[in-house]
This record gives structure tokens, C-alpha cells and sequence, in this order.
């Protein structure tokens, strides 16, 4: 089974300042003449990591990693404000302009896909391709999926209950509103406590088995601070997106080779999203790891993706990119 290429630190890192607060962090990776492939992290809220820099061989791809507006190392942190999908797409456009990219390919999980996809159908003429992980196409069925019983709460009914313990019962059956109300509130306290439950609750969905290192990721005040409030606000209004919008746009990537990675026993995205997807886009395959969950760290998911940005520099390079 394929791992993670060493560890490697950026050679250049950026502050771009984009619309009244926000302010992001960029950075670059590997060989500066390399073939350009963003990584579009997930949430929205999550931030970059360090081991995210090490998907790709850094011989072959310039890499680069960007905190999506209040996320990470962008500042103002959690911040919502001038903060939705449209500007985070004109984001991606200003960092591709910014590095003076011509052309790149996208890596992008869970929300990273959804954003890679809304990109790629605003902007086909610019991506060489795309390599997809936990597909999450923002419809209403995903959010109740996740948000409401009878979906994941039946495969964890124990994190459910953890996750509905600090709403009242007479508010539970809208628990996104209910949260929103806590995490966008004054009470510090109370929108401390809200967020660390709206993170745990994916923290307990990530993986097919339990880690103790993807919980306390998702539960460190920082980042579960940004993913909830960032996350939440973005719910309420159903990703800034029309219902299905991403399949009806189909069409206008049908041109775009990729790859799409997900795992059999998603319960934060479920493979449906991936199987519609790939039905929708006939240049794309799609790789069912049969041992995994949702998140990239799991080793069978590792695997996929570290042989699909292999597979993707040997096209491209074939092609004479």
C-alpha cells in the first residue's frame, strides 16, 4: 500500500488580501516549474494541514495549499462575514492570478470537492483536471442525511446523542437553526460548547475506525471554532448553492479528466454522491475503497489518492504539460 511522499515545508508563503476583513494565507510547495495543483481543504471551516502538502510527488507538482476565508492561518479567524461560496470560487480565482497560474489541477475533498466542482464549472478553460475525494454535492438530501435522524444518526446513535445533548429538545427538530442561533450568538460560553459538539459529531463520522487523532483534530478549540461556525452558517443556506446545482452543471466539465476517491463506508458523505457524480461526468473514474470512511487520512483512502496525483502527473506529462 502506497503512503505519504516525506514531509516537506513551503518555499514561499503569501497574505493576500481579498474583500474587508479577510485576509488569506497562501502558500507553495515542491518544484516551482512543476505541473500547478491546488488543494482545496474541506469544511468549510477545516483549514490546511501539514501532511495535506504530501498527496503529491514535489519533484512533479508546484503545490499549493490556501486557508478558504476564516479557516486556518487566514485571518479574521471564524469570521463570517463576506464569507459564501461565490467568494470563496473569486478566492480561487485571485490566488491563480496572484501566482500567475495559467492553467491547474484541483485536489479537492469532502467540501474541497464540492468547491473544486462549482470552480471547474465556472472556469473549465482553467483545470488540467481534478482528483476528488468524499464527494459532497451540498444537496438537501446530504444535509438531512447528516443533520437529522435516520441518517448517520443510525449508524452512531451514540455521537447523536452527544451532538442533541446541548439543544433542548423543543428546538431539536431543526438542529442547524439551533446551532446557528449558539455559534453566531454573544454568549462565548455557549457558542464555545455548541462548536465543540458540531465538530466532535464529525469527528466520530470521519473514519471507518475510531481515531483518537482525527476526534482531537476536529475538538481543538481552533479549529472546531472556525469548521462549526463557518460550517453551520454555510448550511443555513444550503451552500449558497441551487438544489442540485453541481449535477445540473455537469455538462460544462464533461471535458475535464478526473478522478474521484471515496470510500465504501462514507457516513459523512455517503457514496451516492460519488456514484451520482461520476454518472454525471463521463470523464471521470471513480475508485470505491472498500475499507474506508471519509476521511483522507484513513491508509486505504492515502492509497487512492497518492496513485491518482501519480496517475495525473504521468497524463499530463504525456501530454506534454
Amino acid at each position: 500500500m502506497i503512503i505519504l511522499y516525506p514531509d516537506i515545508r513551503p518555499y514561499s508563503q503569501h497574505r493576500i488580501d481579498v474583500e474587508a476583513p479577510h485576509e488569506l494565507y497562501v502558500e507553495e510547495c515542491g518544484n516551482r516549474d512543476g505541473i500547478p495543483v491546488l488543494f482545496v481543504h474541506g469544511g468549510p471551516g477545516a483549514g490546511c494541514e501539514k501532511y495535506h502538502r504530501r498527496f503529491f510527488n514535489p519533484e512533479l507538482y508546484r503545490i499549493i495549499l490556501f486557508d478558504q476565508r476564516g479557516s486556518g492561518r487566514s485571518t479574521p479567524h471564524a469570521e463570517l462575514k463576506n464569507n459564501t461560496t461565490q467568494h470563496l470560487l473569486k478566492d480561487i480565482e485571485t490566488i491563480r492570478e496572484y501566482l500567475s497560474v495559467d492553467k491547474w489541477a484541483l485536489f479537492g475533498g469532502s467540501w474541497g470537492s464540492t468547491l473544486s466542482l462549482l470552480y471547474a464549472e465556472k472556469y473549465p478553460e482553467r483545470v488540467l483536471g481534478m482528483i476528488l475525494r468524499g464527494i459532497f454535492l451540498c444537496r438537501d438530501k446530504d444535509l438531512k442525511w447528516f443533520y437529522t435522524p435516520g441518517g448517520a444518526s443510525e449508524i452512531f446513535p451514540d455521537a447523536w446523542q452527544e451532538l442533541v445533548d446541548c439543544i433542548p429538545e423543543s428546538e431539536r427538530d431543526d438542529l442547524i437553526t439551533a446551532f446557528h442561533n449558539r455559534l453566531s450568538g454573544s454568549d462565548e460560553i455557549a457558542r464555545m460548547a455548541a462548536a465543540k459538539h458540531w465538530a466532535a459529531w464529525e469527528g466520530h463520522c470521519s473514519t471507518l475506525r475510531p481515531s483518537h487523532n482525527v476526534l482531537d483534530h476536529y475538538t481543538d478549540p481552533h479549529v472546531a471554532t472556525s469548521l462549526a461556525r463557518i460550517e453551520c452558517q454555510y448550511f443555513m443556506n444550503k451552500g449558497y448553492l441551487e438544489e442540485n446545482q453541481i449535477l445540473n452543471d455537469a455538462a460544462k466539465i464533461k471535458d475535464i479528466p478526473g478522478i474521484i476517491v471515496h470510500g465504501r463506508y462514507d457516513m459523512i458523505c455517503p457514496l451516492d454522491n460519488a456514484f451520482a457524480l461520476h454518472r454525471a461526468w463521463p470523464a471521470s473514474e471513480l475508485h470505491i475503497v472498500r475499507d474506508a470512511g471519509h476521511a483522507s487520512s484513513e491508509p486505504g483512502i492515502v492509497d487512492a489518492l497518492v496513485r491518482a496525483t501519480d496517475d495525473l502527473a504521468k497524463s499530463l506529462e504525456a501530454e506534454g504539460y
